[in-house]
């Protein structure tokens, strides 16, 4: 039996006594017999990486409640025989809670009733795989993906209802957006061996037996079946390329509504990409695969090679899977808080293409990693993307102290004065924590908050620092703004 969340929900599971009757799932609880209820004692939260848990585990003497985080995934919950699958979604009166609660000083703690109460609340889908688009098809961000996502192959796999597959889309997209930027810049053009039975010719090496078995013993005298490389677009990478293309046509195909509002994209995206492919074959030997040298001006190719290679895993290499109503699918978490990293980075670079060089993603010094330091003269910066709708009053002080910091290191003062040598080494930086709404932009709703943020201009970025609401008053040239996130219809 698997249990069903959303982000950063939580499931109690109770023991009840012997004797006593149970229910089955209701209500995000559950209630077990003794024998039932001692397999969760060996039950541990699950990492995603060193600072982060793709769901956590709290033990009790009588209950176990199990809390999803922001990750995105389906998974076996230890050996107890269950599993866990966490949606994405989220529920949108949080948007308005985390707007408040930045503006309050001493009652941030206090959590509106309806958030702990039994009651039907609104919940949107983030629509990532929209987000997953915009991030791939750009070169300055798609790099930055591969870790976006962890399958563990090694686990046993988990059967689900093919609608309910979530990580054959994300790396079909991944995919796509890969082979978009190969067939725009050009098929790699390579040595391959080549067999064919010449005409009163002799090329390369002759195979003696195939030319005995096709020509001698069929009275072909002036034929010569030879082996020889050529030099051309139809080599091992770009058929491997062509096969799993095949594998993701028949997919999008039968499974359509799993794209939902980005289905028309997607097409696009593989009908731009199938005439390169017209005139490959599609006879490989992938074993070869991992003997390809990897080539610094076709980078792309690792990466879609990577992908593509998993998602013939994810179906055994068999096309007759990608029509099946019940798949099995290895357990998988996506990371939705470096996704909104990535997307906010996104929409940055491409809202201030004259002023990439001043945009720092990932400034790391003494072990600390900020997400953006904005180094324009005159709009010098710290941002940190928090993927957080719900902040208790400690979580929002360490956010801050945490952005604080990284605007005192010496390095950053250091890469700011480099660019503005005007600048003073006594000021204060200004120090942004940009965080997601859900908004619909066609959505007629009088409550949006004017901080939300449609442009990502640097200069217009700073411009609505001298909005009051988007002021974190506890606190010095702290600012906040919200940025609207795509949701499912």
């Amino acid at each position: 039996m698997g249990i069903l969340l959303s982000e950063h929900k939580s499931f109690l599971i109770k023991r009840v006594a012997a004797g006593e009757s149970f229910t089955n799932v209701q209500n995000e609880l559950l209630h077990l017999d003794d024998d039932s209820f001692a397999l969760f004692n060996t039950l541990e939260s699950k990492k995603f990486n060193h600072q982060s848990f793709s769901f956590s585990v709290v033990k009790e003497e009588n209950h176990c409640e199990i809390k999803a985080d922001y990750f995105v995934g389906l998974d076996w919950l230890g050996n107890t025989g269950r599993t866990i699958y966490v949606e994405p979604k989220l529920n949108a009166g949080l948007s308005q809670y985390f707007q408040n609660c930045l503006n309050e000083d001493e009652n941030i703690t206090k959590v509106p009733e309806t958030f702990g109460s039994k009651e039907k609340v609104e919940t949107k889908e983030i629509n990532y795989l929209k987000i997953l688009l915009d991030i791939m098809a750009l070169p300055q961000t798609a790099r930055y993906s591969k870790d976006m996502i962890q399958i563990d192959w090694k686990a046993k796999p988990i059967s689900i209802d093919q609608k309910n597959d979530r990580l054959t889309p994300f790396l079909i997209i991944q995919f796509l957006q890969h082979l978009k930027t190969i067939v725009r810049k050009g098929l790699k053009k390579s040595y391959y061996k080549t067999q064919e039975n010449l005409n009163s010719k002799v090329k390369g090496k002759v195979l003696i037996e195939q030319h005995i078995k096709k020509n001698v013993f069929k009275n072909r005298l002036i034929s010569t079946f030879c082996e020889f490389q050529m030099f051309g677009e139809d080599h091992l990478e770009n058929r491997f390329l062509k096969k799993v293309l095949e594998f993701v046509i028949s997919y999008i195909g039968n499974n359509p509504l799993l794209f939902s509002s980005n289905l028309t994209s997607v097409k696009n995206i593989f009908n731009y990409c199938r005439p390169a492919f017209e005139h490959i074959g599609t006879g490989i030997n992938e074993h070869q695969l991992k003997n390809i040298k990897k080539n610094p001006f076709f980078n792309e190719y690792g990466e879609a090679i990577r992908i593509g290679q998993l998602i013939l895993k994810r179906f055994s290499n068999n096309i007759t899977k990608t029509n099946q109503e019940k798949v099995e699918t290895p357990p998988f978490w996506i990371d939705m808080p470096r996704l909104f990293e990535l997307y906010f980075y996104c929409q940055l670079v491409k809202a201030n293409p004259e002023d990439e060089k001043h945009i720092h993603y990932q400034f790391s010094t003494y072990g600390n990693h900020l997400d953006f330091l904005i180094s324009k003269p005159g709009y010098e910066m710290v941002i940190d993307t928090k993927y957080k709708l719900k902040y208790t009053k400690s979580h929002i002080h360490k956010d801050i102290r945490q952005v604080s910091g990284y605007s005192r290191l010496k390095k950053v003062i250091h890469e700011v004065k480099s660019k503005n040598e005007s600048w003073d080494e006594n000021k204060i930086l200004d120090c942004l924590i940009i965080y997601p709404h859900l908004y619909q932009p066609n959505e007629n709703n009088s409550n949006i908050p004017q901080s939300l943020l449609n442009s990502f201009k640097i200069e217009n970025i700073k411009k609505q620092f001298d909005n009051k609401e988007n002021q974190i008053t506890a606190y010095h040239k702290i600012f906040k703004l919200g940025i609207n996130l795509p949701v499912s219809s």
